[in-house]
């Protein structure tokens, strides 16, 4: 396992362990950034997308050419 996968696997597996109240806070913290806000919506819509036909791209390659165009793919 990679160094940055370890790191997400503890801070997810961190997550889990909150209370409902805590893990709530903590989304609110994370959905009132909004360069986060913006994440987690193309996120959001890439996984739906990889459920129609078409050229897949993964995550990482999205946000590599949103990151070089500054825009979405």
């Amino acid at each position: 396992m990679q160094t940055n996968q370890a790191t997400a696997e503890v801070f997810f597996t961190a997550f889990k362990a909150l209370k409902t109240s805590e893990k709530e806070a903590f989304l609110e913290k994370v959905i009132s950034d909004p360069a986060l806000r913006e994440d987690l919506i193309d996120i959001a819509l890439i996984e739906e997308a990889k459920k129609t036909k078409g050229k897949p791209i993964s995550a990482r390659e999205y946000f590599a050419k949103r990151h070089k165009t500054g825009k979405a793919a």
